[in-house]
């Protein structure tokens, strides 16, 4: 089964991953590229099951 982001309530990533942690390994090098390309909060998906999220990609207050 595959892993892979949405963004927000939108389209999904383009990458997808062989495991849940490789695809939280990505996330956590290219989350602050998502933000400045304005992704707010992303899903983490296997297939079509919503694993977790949705995540904001704003750091904490």
């Amino acid at each position: 089964m595959e892993y892979w982001w949405r963004y927000g309530s939108g389209p999904a990533g383009s990458a997808t991953f062989a495991d849940q942690p490789e695809a939280e390994e990505w996330l956590g090098s290219a989350w602050s590229q998502l933000r400045a390309n304005g992704v707010e909060e992303v899903t983490l998906l296997a297939g079509e099951n919503e694993i977790y999220g949705p995540m904001s990609l704003h750091p904490p207050a």
